[in-house]
């Protein structure tokens, strides 16, 4: 990648960070590596194979991490992927003004941090039934997996917040189903943008070896360590910084909001 404004090495120093944290809640830090990327310089066609790389690696790691912990739930999961799969594929079919829809997500996410940050605890009292709760988790997962396809986002970023505020799952359990998602996900996208780009080994290897590095410690944080409230302090800063940079996104590209 001979077009970046920095040095790989320095490069790879940000997304070691990136991955740290965005690890340590069950994410793969996809929206920061492509804004990242864009800001130095990277190609258009590189940015969306080379963050993806990055998601699956980090996601691969977080989802070892929290299933090891005993922290998976594998019929929330299977109900989540099962719903958002071909919903996924029904919100990629359509189109619609980008600019209106991002504002809408940004507004969403906006919402959520302010949950997080302003309720001791964020959870709403709900009293789920075992029926209720899986119909919940299969709507949950089929509303996101259209925003997902309809936006081409991976959706964890929604997700685990989404499974957190309705107290369908503690925050370790959310962090397990949004590892999982997010890797299924960006598995299927990354297979589909081979087809047109391939990276460098050399360009790669700083950037992954870092994501590692990073996702190794945070998901054992995450999964381990953290206490509850400081999983969820996290979680609401990083969604901050993904309407920052959705934020970005819109003002770049001037998308037309009808």
């Amino acid at each position: 990648m001979e077009e970046l404004l920095i040095s790989p090495y320095w490069l790879a120093a940000i997304f070691f960070v990136v991955a740290l944290f965005y690890s340590m809640v069950g994410l793969g830090g996809g929206t920061s590596y492509a804004a990242l990327l864009g800001a130095f310089g990277a190609s258009p066609r590189a940015i969306p194979t080379l963050s993806l790389i990055m998601n699956v690696l980090v996601s691969l790691i977080v989802s070892f991490h929290y299933i090891r912990a005993g922290h998976a739930r594998w019929k929330l999961i299977g109900a989540v992927l099962i719903a958002s799969a071909p919903m996924a594929y029904l919100g990629g079919s359509l189109d619609i003004a980008e600019g209106l829809f991002y504002l809408v997500l940004i507004a969403v996410l906006l919402l959520v941090a302010a949950r997080i940050f302003l309720w001791p605890d964020p959870r709403l009292q709900i009293d789920w039934t075992r029926r209720s709760r899986m119909g919940a988790v299969l709507l949950l997962g089929a509303v996101i997996g259209f925003l997902s396809g309809l936006v081409g986002i991976g959706g964890g970023i929604f997700l685990i917040p989404a499974l957190l505020i309705l107290g369908l799952t503690d925050e370790r359990e959310a962090a397990a189903a949004g590892g999982i998602f997010v890797f299924v996900n960006s598995l299927a996208g990354l297979a589909a943008h081979l087809q047109s780009y391939r990276p460098r080994p050399e360009d790669l290897l700083p950037l992954t070896a870092a994501v590692i590095l990073g996702s190794l410690a945070g998901s054992y944080l995450g999964a381990v360590r953290l206490k509850r409230r400081t999983v969820q302090w996290i979680m609401g800063g990083i969604i901050l910084v993904a309407a920052f940079f959705l934020s970005l996104h819109v003002l770049e590209s001037r998308s037309p909001l009808f």
